[in-house]
């Protein structure tokens, strides 16, 4: 064979075997040229310190944590994860101090769980619930996800060691019920969100809570039932993803994917504004993640993640591909601050698409890199994310994917030469700073990447996170009633004892006028203004967040703006329908300064609570029907 026959077929072999390098992951955690020389490895974490009088081994053996359902940074040298725990450790929280990582909590655990930040010392968690209650017709009350924990110094000592300061759940089988959460995020530390599954029928609506700085109370979204997935701070306002409802499941009757080709693609996306914003919330239109031919539920949620220059969101595909539509692939989007749209990072218009990129996995998480422009990826196969428990031999795989859709590295984790071996499938992602990110895999083992120099980094000192011991003790939850204790006080004041036969102890009589919380919302009176315009007049006893909803059925008809009103007597105009007269007002309000009490001698008939779910005026009927007030 001449030379000049040979070069073609050199070049053609080179060739495939540059692409077949780019398309392989690459095993091994081997120093990233492109990321600082930053290595994956294996993290290993240790069993908690036995209690006293067990004999501790002599050479630890590193174990997982069990399920862990998120992973949060405040700073690279502090972090706290949640763990639903597994036979050796029990279900809480974990912290990171810069060089490893170590039990915080033993309450408060959760199956899946959320963590949100809000402040250098102070974080919240989304919690399992505690068994005590009642069931409902053999029915258990519900437990996963649907309770919250506050993580803060003691109240009047911001310095003292961390503890659980107020934990908040409500009696299950109610319609004030607190549903499953699956989203966290704080904009400041006085204003928090957490969001999860639709209401229970027959309410429409998202189900949320608000921490305002002072209580928490339900804010639902009542437009619609997609459930709130995931949730991120970005320039000062809250970005929400939502699991959307197919076709049927949103109340539309018919074949679910017949009926897709007339329906108009909902937002999978909202947006929280901060306090003072004149709209509470936005929908996101247009995010650029279907292809001409998917449906709108063949993609899942998008997971979320901001450094300071952008907001990423990675979702999909679902894995049962709905009858008649295009399969879709992994879709990765992005939005720059200050920037008014969003990019498709990859996607059904990316070149290669997410599908032709990644055609056997689904997207479990996503890490926005600090200080570039880049993100991490956390991929999982389609056969292991079907099973009920994921596979512990199942390889964690990894992705780094630049502003332009350059996947710049795919990697299998751990590496042949770790000494611990494949443990779980990637699942969560962090990263608090440049080329410093971690991952969590599906059975609770923690990789780092880091830098060789940067591995270790300075000790979190901080005395709030100081404590060596484990924090036990969870608060009675605030909403559920407390159990009156049987235990007598060990000490009486001699003037207020009274003793009477058989030396039983008499109550003392209370003062008749107790001090009690004066309601935020009283004086509430409605009429119609020319016709079809609701005025509803009221007054608040402090600062609030205020919204009329009109529902007809369980549809929203008619809604305001959220409104924010100093105490005192206001008002709301409502504009109405006649073709879509509503059957029942909700009025939304929200407390943004701790309610007033006074004496019931002072306050008299007026600390009668009023419900923010008004029955509509039955005088209101439709114009011209002569029944007009």
């Amino acid at each position: 064979m001449t030379r000049p026959r040979i070069r073609p077929a050199l070049l053609a072999l080179v060739a495939f075997t540059l692409a077949a390098g780019l398309l392989a992951p690459r095993a091994g955690a081997e120093g990233l040229v492109d990321d600082g020389g930053a290595e994956w490895r294996v993290e290993p974490i240790y069993p908690p310190a036995p209690s006293v009088g067990v004999e501790v081994q002599k050479q630890q053996v590193p174990i997982g944590l069990g399920r862990i359902g998120d992973i949060e940074f405040w700073a690279p040298n502090r972090g706290a994860l949640i763990t639903a725990g597994n036979g050796t450790i029990k279900a809480g929280v974990w912290l990171y101090d810069g060089e490893s990582w170590r039990e915080l909590s033993t309450v408060c655990g959760a199956s899946e769980g959320r963590i949100a930040w809000a402040g250098p010392d102070e974080f919240w968690t989304i919690s399992d619930g505690r068994p005590g209650q009642a069931d409902s017709g053999g029915v258990p009350p519900p437990l996963e996800d649907d309770t919250l924990c506050h993580f803060a110094p003691p109240p009047g000592d911001p310095t003292g060691a961390l503890e659980v300061v107020a934990s908040y759940a409500q009696p299950a089988f109610l319609s004030t019920s607190y549903e499953a959460m699956h989203g966290a995020a704080c904009i400041t530390p006085s204003d928090c969100w957490f969001g999860g599954d639709p209401l229970q029928p027959p309410e429409v609506g998202a189900f949320q809570l608000h921490w305002n700085g002072h209580t928490v109370e339900p804010e639902p979204y009542l437009p619609e039932g997609h459930a709130v997935r995931d949730m991120r701070e970005f320039e000062g306002r809250l970005y929400e993803s939502v699991q959307l409802l197919r076709p049927c499941e949103n109340g539309i009757s018919g074949e679910c994917d017949r009926v897709r080709k007339v329906l108009r693609h909902p937002p999978a996306m909202r947006i929280i504004n901060g306090e003072g914003a004149p709209e509470a919330v936005e929908l996101v239109e247009e995010l650029p993640l279907l292809g001409k031919e998917e449906f709108f539920y063949a993609l899942n949620f998008l997971h979320l993640s901001a450094d300071e220059n952008s907001l990423w969101g990675a979702a999909g595909p679902e894995l049962k591909r709905p009858e008649g539509s295009q399969p879709a692939g992994v879709t990765v989007i992005r939005k720059e601050d200050g920037a008014s749209s969003w990019s498709q990072v990859l996607g059904p218009e990316s070149v290669p698409t997410g599908l032709e990129r990644f055609p056997e996995d689904v997207a479990d998480s996503i890490a926005a890199e600090p200080a570039s422009a880049s993100a991490w990826i956390a991929l999982d196969s389609k056969a292991d994310a079907t099973k009920v428990e994921p596979n512990p031999d199942e390889s964690a795989l990894v992705a780094r994917i630049a502003s332009n859709g350059a996947v710049t590295d795919e990697l299998k984790l751990p590496s042949s030469s770790e000494p611990y071996g494949y443990k779980g499938a990637a699942d969560k992602l962090a990263c608090p700073a440049a080329h410093d990110c971690w991952l969590a895999t599906t059975t609770g083992w923690l990789l780092h990447l880091s830098t060789a120099s940067e591995r270790k980094i300075a000790l979190d000192t901080d005395p709030v996170f100081s404590s060596e011991e484990p924090i036990e003790v969870r608060p009675h939850d605030e909403g559920l009633p407390q159990e009156p204790s049987d235990a007598l006080p060990a000490e009486e004041a001699p003037l207020e004892e009274s003793v009477v036969r058989q030396g039983a102890l008499k109550p003392v009589l209370a003062n008749p006028f107790a001090t009690v919380t004066l309601p935020l919302l009283s004086h509430v009176r409605s009429r119609l203004v020319h016709g079809t315009t609701l005025e509803l007049k009221f007054n608040l006893s402090v600062k609030a967040r205020v919204r009329l909803v009109a529902e007809r059925h369980r549809s929203v008809v008619a809604s305001t703006a959220a409104h924010v009103f100093q105490a005192g007597n206001r008002s709301l105009l409502l504009r109405l329908n006649v073709h879509r007269w509503p059957t029942k007002l909700n009025l939304q309000t929200h407390a943004l300064a701790p309610l007033k009490t006074a004496s019931t001698r002072e306050a008299g008939s007026s600390t009668d609570s009023v419900s923010t779910s008004l029955a509509f005026p039955n005088r209101l009927r439709l114009p011209g029907s002569g029944l007009l007030p």
